[in-house]
Order: C-alpha cells, then structure tokens, then sequence
C-alpha cells in the first residue's frame, strides 16, 4: 500500500480517485496521535500528582499537611466533625452490646431447642404410658364387672302375692283370741313391693256412722285424705280401716247390732281377716264398748283393754284423740326448765271402793308378808301418799276426793277430777304426774289411764306409772322406760326415795323424751293415724313410702357468657384442694336399704337411740328418704360407711377426707331481684371443685329480665321459682337437689374456693352438724329474763348462719315437713329468723352445736344493695324469734361450743418440702 500511495503522490495524485485519498490518510493519522495522546494523559499524569501530593505530604512541617492522613485526636479537633464522633463512639459500644446480646440469644435458643425435643420425646413416652394405663383400667373394669356379676347376681322384683278369692285354705286359730299375724293376717295381700295401700269404709254409708262423734269422724276423714297410703281401690289394699268409735250415748247402737253391721262390710270375708276397726277416745269415760263383739280375725286399735281381749304384737293400744281438729297450742305449754317445779309428784282421783276399805284399818306390812299379798293395793297407796303429804319433806299433792262430780269410770278405775283445764294446771307445777293403774289386773290399760299419760306428757309432768301390767300406748315400739316411770305397786314404800333420787339431768332427758313422745304421736289425729299405720306396716315389714321432694319448677333461661374466673376467689394460698374432679355431675347414693333395714333395725332404731331424741326414719311421717344412705337411726341418725384413705402422707393429702371415697354438693342460692349481684357470684363460682349444680331459688314474683345472661360455669345452674316470697323456700327439699350435701349461701356472701373445700371437707367428717363460716351466740338478758342474739366477737358461738353453711338434705325435709309450722309461720312473719330456725332444729335432735370453720366473721360485698340484716329492725326480730322458738321447743336447744376447725398445718411453719405431706384432716 505504500508503494501505491507513493506512486499515486508522485504522479500528483492522478488516478483511482487522486485528491480523496490523500484526504482519508491524513484523517487516520490524526485519529491515531489524539487516542495516544489521550493514552499518556490519562495513564502517567495520574501517577505523577500522587507522586507530587506524596512528596508533599513528606515535608517536616506536619502543620503543612493537607491530603495526608490524619490521626483521630486531630479530625476530633475540627468544630464540625465533633458530634459525629460522640454520635459514632455511641453507636459502636450498642452495636457490640447488641451483638453479645444475640450471642446469648443464639445460645438460650439452641438450649430451648434441646428441650423442647426432649419434651416432645417425653410426651411421646406419657402419651404411650397413658394409653397403656387405659388399657389397663379399662381391663380392671371389666374384670371388676365380672366379679361382680358372679358374686351378685341380678335381682328382679318378686312375683307378686295373689290372695284367693274365697280364701278357702287359709288356717283357721283356735280361737280369736289366739290371733296373731302369722295365723290371722293374710301377707298375701300385702306383697313387699305393693307400697303397703291402705282402704277405709267410709262410715256415713253404714248406720252405725249416725253414732260417731262428729269431731272424730271430722278429723279422722281429713287425715285420711291426706294420708300417702290411702288408696280408692279396695281390690289391691293390703289393710282395711274402719272407724266405729268415739259414739255417743243416747244413739249408740247395741253391740249385736254393730257386730252385724262389721260382719256385712264388702271386704270382711267371714272372718274379718286384714281389717283393722278403730275406736278413738276424746274423752277418758270411753266404753269399751267392743268387749262383747266378736272381731273375727280383725285387728283392734283403741284405748282401753281387758287381757282377755287384748293380743299382744297384733292389737293396738292408741293414745286418746284430744286435740281432734286443732293444733296444740305451743305458747300454752309450760317449758321443760326449771327442772323442779312446786310440787314433787301430784295426784288427784277418786275410786269409790278405795274410799271405803281406807276407812278400816289397815293390815301391817309384816301381815302383809306373812300372809297372802292383797289383791288390790290400793289402800296402801293412799296411807303411804297421805303419809308423804303430812311429812312435809316435799311439796306434794295428792286428792283421793274430787271437789265435783269425778268423771264417769270404768270399775277399780280412778276417775278423774275437774275439768281438763284445771287438771293442766296443776300438772305444770308438778314435777311428777302419779298415775294409778286400774285394781283390777285384768284391765290392763283404760281410757282414763291414757288420758292421764296425755296429759301428763303434754305439759311436762313426768308420768309415774303405779302397775306394771299396764300396757302403755304403742309399747311395743316405744321404750317407755326413757320417758316414764314404770313401778310396781307394791313398791310404793319406795316411790318418794326413788323420785329425790333420779338426777336433774335425767329429768331433762325424760321431759324431752316425753315431749318428742308426745309431739310425734300423741298431739294431733294425723300423729295417730300415721302412727297406727307404721307400727302395721313395720311389723308386715314394708318399707315405708319416699318422702316426697319439693318438685322445681324451672324459670327458662339463657346461658353461655363464658365466666371469668376472679382471682382473689380462686386464690387457694397454701392450701392443697386435694384431688381435682375431672367427671361430670353425679348424684349422692341412693337409699338402698329399705328392706333389710326394716327387718333388721326396726326396735333398736325406734326405740333405743341414745338420748332423748331419734332421727329414725319410722316415724309417723314416714320420712323415708330416697337419697339418704347414712340416715340408719344411731344416736345421731348417721352411720359412716366405707374408709378413707388414711395415713399421714401422700395418699391422705391426694385425698378428699371422710368416708365416702368420691361425693359433691349442691349449692342453693336464695335472691331476690338483685341480678347483678346474683351474676356476680355465679361467676365467683366458676371452676370450683366438686360442685354438682347451683340452684338458685328465685324468691321473687317478678320473673328475671329475659335480656338476662347467665355465666357459663361449667355446671347446671337451675333457677326454681317459687309460690311467694318466703325465706322458708331457702330449705325446701327440691327434687333437683341430687346430692346429699348442700351449700346453703345468700347471693351477697364472698367466699373463696379454698374455704368452700375446707368446708365441704369438714362437712364430711360431722355429716349432723351445721359446718358453716359466721358465727353468732345466743345469750340470757338477766333484767329482761328473756334470750338474746348477739352478733359480736366472742370466745364462742351456739350458731352458724346459713347464709354460708353446708347441711345434709336431711335437714331439709325435717324443716318443712316435720318441724312444727308454729315455727315457719314465724320466719314469713318477719321474713326473718330462717337461719336461727335450722339452728334450733338440728341442735334439738343431734344435742350437738354447730361448726365453725376458717377465723373470717364478715362475709358481705360493700358495693351491694342494702340487704334486709342491716335494717335496724332486723336484730329485735330475732331477739323474739330466739324466745319463741324457745317456747315451742320447750327450753333452750342451742348449746355453747369454743371449738372453730382450722387445716392441721394452720399457721405451723415446716420446712417447704415437707408441708405437701400433711395437709388436711
């Protein structure tokens, strides 16, 4: 190309364009010099200023330093750059703290990472162990159910007794005085499983019922009515009643008359078998106007017996019908203290034989010995009486001469004096009633005789039987011995050392006794009746009809706001609740010992419980209940059942305390239009152990708000309604009330779980007694001489209130069934006392005071509506509610205690691993 460009340039740049050419090279030359000058510029200039700037940098005179490296003491000497530098130090010692900070994180992650593998192999080996545990629990329950389907085999109820209609094969007695119920009762009508149907005649239908006292048939038909064993269906009765006495005088039909009329009743069957003829006494000249009737093979029940006549364990001697259509009047009877009254023993009588061979002389009692003893020991009963009386060692009265005409009598009977009235009070100044049996033996009880007895238990006057062949009402279920003085006559030498003799705490106890005797069988027409009917069908050995519960009507409600749980409630301290309750709702054992303990228990429960009064279930109420396995009569009414687990360590912390090995209770609220407070201590509730259901007893006529939310406390709550507005209704024995535990607690009370437990706890330890938290006493105003109730601190207390109390359901059918209505009609009064009324009640029949548990004394919330204690009425309310309720009762029920329960290790100090061993006892 050279060599073409030069010969083109030599030859003036002529040919293959010429000119152009040279222009394109020229271009190229230029392009090429300016990329190397730009090459040199950009490469050696930069290396010389560094080198320049360098040598610069390396003078002597640091001063004169300009683009050298400076130390940090020298940029911190600049003004503007000083705040960086704090700002930098700061933020490079947080940098560092944050860094050892997530060092440490790191490190507790890794740890926690370890753990929660190891945590989720043990949960693994509990989730194996536990389905190994069902395993086994579920093989240990069939093979408990095994074994208890070999050793008791299934029951089924009986095949029911069907009589024959002619009853041709049924033995005949002897005799009608041979009867007894093995040869004269056919069992056939009364099968166990029958519930014991009782038919009675109605008496207007047959002539004989014209002659009737109207006051006795009247009571005697409104007691029928109400009776629970009365049936209309005379084709299944076990028993038929007929009622042919009291009659009058001038229109009583003759005795052949009458026997014709039995002998014709629809049901007699020719012989009367499974009847039983009743003749009631009001007054004590009753003849014994069936003495020549023939009864056939029915049972007699009256008040007056001549041996030849009376059949011991198949007859019966009733007490007389007095009070025949009114309730005895508790403010009339004299109370049971002071012990002694004016007069040691009274008498007062009149028997025209004894009158007459007083005024001849009188044999010694050495002839006596020698020869034959008198038949009638009347006279010496008067000489040594008289004798008595002249001594003046004791006040005594005694009459063998009526001051009026004495009452019509049966012969060697003493009649008695005056009018009833007079005889009472004479009576409730004697300490000892005399009542002289018959002379003659072969009248082995009498109208008059009862009628002394009656009157003597009535007001207090304990009866002193002279004769010991008599046969007292009832006697072959009641022991007489604990109310009465039984004493042969020719003892009478020896009655005035004997009557000083007898303690005045034995008096007390037979006054009680006598009274209990008098109010449960003696006082009213349904007392009789019902009593009449127990004592027959305890001996055909029928179990007695359930007490009937208070059906609950159920106000509609709507539930489901999730409570919330309050922690001062549910703070337990130190206190162990022992084993928490994981099952749902479970009812108390029933009563399943009807029968068994009807033959078993029947006399020693009735008759022989120590002490003056019975919680035995025979009474003429009946008072069976369906859920009360513990009631079986002892001295207390209670007889534990089963054990506890026991021992001192951790077996005896797991456990509940008491005998029964698993048991809850029922909690019943009363209120009254306080919703708010009421929500409020539902939610307080709320996870508390053991509770079975709350029943709240809306005591109000004005139905909750229907917008009303009830909590969701995780176990029924029921709200009852009621008839009206009664603090009675807080005891009422509601069929929802499943358990035989129950927390009586107003809608204000504060209680936390941890003294409920202890509570229910101690509670099942003393199952009779009230075990509640405020304590009251009751206390003897000397310049009043009345009683009164007091609320402040003391050293001791007589009462519990059960505004916070647990009590057996028992109780509950005791107050408004047996509990005299004197006594309720009192709390509606003054919507008052309810509380003092439980109190007196459960003192008089177990003798035993209540319970205090925990040291709290105040138990009201300060942010709730007024309540009806702090009305300055409330406590003169119960000032006479205490004096009488003491006038009902007859003395003073209540006793003093200084015993409070507290936990074993209360206030004690132990080291902190043992205190889990001991806890409760």
């Amino acid at each position: 190309e050279l060599m073409t460009g030069y010969t083109m340039l030599r030859n003036g740049g002529v040919g293959n364009g010429g000119q152009p050419w040279v222009l394109r090279w020229s271009s190229r030359i230029r392009l090429t010099w300016l990329s190397f000058t730009l090459f040199i510029i950009l490469v050696f200039f930069p290396l010389i200023a560094h080198y320049y700037l360098t040598t610069i940098d390396d003078a002597d005179d640091a001063g004169k330093r300009i683009f050298g490296p400076r130390t940090g003491n020298e940029l911190c000497e600049v003004k503007h750059v000083q705040d960086l530098c704090r700002i930098r130090e700061s933020v490079s010692e947080e940098l560092l703290q944050l860094e050892a900070k997530r060092q440490e994180l790191n490190s507790e992650i890794a740890k926690l990472n370890l753990k929660i593998e190891a945590c989720k192999k043990s949960i693994e080996n509990a989730k194996q162990d536990l389905l190994q545990l069902k395993n086994v629990i579920s093989q240990t329950e069939h093979s408990y159910k095994e074994l208890m389907a070999q050793n008791q085999p299934k029951l089924s109820l009986p095949i029911r007794l069907l009589p024959d209609k002619d009853d041709v094969t049924f033995p005949l007695p002897k005799s009608n005085q041979n009867c007894r119920l093995h040869n004269c009762f056919d069992y056939s009508r009364c099968p166990l499983t029958s519930g014991f149907p009782v038919y009675v005649y109605n008496s207007d239908d047959y002539p004989f019922g014209s002659s009737l006292d109207p006051l006795i048939k009247q009571a005697f038909e409104a007691t029928v009515r109400t009776n629970v064993y009365v049936t209309e269906n005379a084709n299944i009765a076990c028993v038929y009643i007929i009622l042919v006495g009291e009659m009058q005088e001038p229109i009583m039909p003759k005795p052949t008359e009458l026997e014709q009329q039995l002998h014709s009743l629809p049901y007699w069957r020719t012989d009367g078998h499974n009847h039983l003829i009743i003749n009631l006494s009001r007054k004590s000249e009753t003849q014994n106007f069936i003495y020549n009737i023939s009864t056939g093979r029915a049972m007699i029940a009256q008040s007056t017996f001549y041996d030849v006549q009376y059949r011991p364990g198949f007859d019966i001697v009733v007490s007389p019908l007095v009070h025949a259509m009114s309730e005895p009047n508790f403010l009339e009877i004299p109370p049971q203290v002071p012990v002694k009254r004016k007069y040691l023993f009274s008498f007062q009588g009149e028997k025209i034989e004894s009158l007459r061979s007083s005024l001849q002389e009188v044999r010694s009692f050495e002839e006596e010995i020698e020869g034959n003893a008198p038949a009638d020991y009347d006279d010496r009963i008067i000489t040594t009486l008289k004798a008595v009386q002249d001594s003046k060692l004791d006040f005594v009265l005694v009459e063998f001469t009526c001051k009026n005409q004495p009452k019509a009598s049966l012969p060697t009977e003493w009649a008695l004096c005056g009018e009833r009235d007079d005889r009472l009070e004479l009576l409730k100044l004697s300490t000892f009633a005399l009542i002289i049996t018959p002379g003659d033996t072969h009248l082995v009880i009498s109208s008059g005789c009862a009628m002394r007895l009656f009157e003597a238990l009535e007001v207090g006057a304990i009866p002193v039987v002279l004769g010991e062949q008599v046969q007292l009402p009832y006697n072959d279920v009641i022991r007489w011995n604990e109310a009465a003085l039984i004493i042969p006559k020719p003892r009478i030498t020896e009655v005035h050392f004997l009557l000083r003799s007898i303690s005045d705490n034995d008096l007390l106890a037979m006054r009680r006794q006598g009274r209990f005797l008098w109010e449960t069988y003696f006082s009213t027409s349904d007392n009789v009746f019902s009593t009449v009917l127990a004592i027959i069908r305890t001996r055909i050995q029928i179990p007695a009809a359930p007490i009937r519960e208070e059906t609950a009507v159920e106000i509609p409600h709507r539930s489901g706001k999730a409570a919330g749980t309050d922690p001062n409630m549910a703070d337990n301290g130190d206190l162990d609740l022992g084993p928490v309750e994981t099952e749902p709702p479970y009812a108390s054992p029933k009563y399943l010992r009807n029968f068994t303990l009807t033959a078993m228990d029947i006399y020693r429960n009735w008759n022989s419980a120590p002490g003056p009064f019975h919680l035995f279930p025979y009474t003429p109420f009946d008072p069976v209940l369906p859920s009360e396995a513990k009631f079986l009569g002892s001295g207390t009414g209670f007889r534990p059942i089963g054990g506890g687990a026991g021992g001192s360590g951790k077996e005896f912390q797991a456990a509940l305390g008491g005998n029964v090995p698993r048991e809850q209770f029922t909690v019943v609220m009363l209120t009254y239009e306080r919703e708010e407070v009421l929500m409020n201590s539902l939610e307080r509730l709320n996870g508390l152990p053991y509770l079975n259901k709350v029943v709240v007893v809306w005591n109000s006529p004005k139905l909750p708000s229907e917008d009303l939310l009830w909590p969701d406390i995780g176990v029924p709550i029921m709200v009852v309604r009621t008839e009206k507005n009664s603090l009675n209704n807080r005891f009422l024995p509601w069929d929802e009330i499943e358990t035989e535990a129950i927390l009586s607690i107003d809608d204000d009370a504060h209680l936390r779980h941890d003294e409920i437990m202890f509570g229910f706890r101690v509670w099942r330890e003393a199952r009779d007694r009230i075990v509640g938290f405020p304590g009251r006493y009751h206390a003897w105003d000397i310049p009043h001489q009345s009683w009164l109730y007091n609320s402040n601190y003391s050293c001791e207390l007589s009462m519990v209130l059960t505004g916070a109390a647990f009590f057996h359901k028992y109780y509950a059918y005791l107050y408004s069934y047996v509990m005299p209505q004197a006594i309720r009609d009192m709390v509606d009064e003054y919507i008052n006392c309810e509380d003092i009324a439980m109190n007196f009640l459960v003192s008089h029949l177990t003798r035993k005071p209540p319970i205090k548990v925990t040291s709290r004394w105040t138990f009201r919330c300060p942010g709730c509506p007024q309540a009806l204690s702090h009305d300055d009425s409330h406590f003169h309310e119960r000032h006479k509610c205490i004096n009488f309720f003491v006038k009902v009762y007859g003395y003073m029920p209540l006793l003093y205690t200084q015993f409070r329960v507290d936990s074993v290790l209360f206030k004690t100090r132990l080291p902190h691993d043992k205190t889990k061993c001991f806890k409760f006892i």
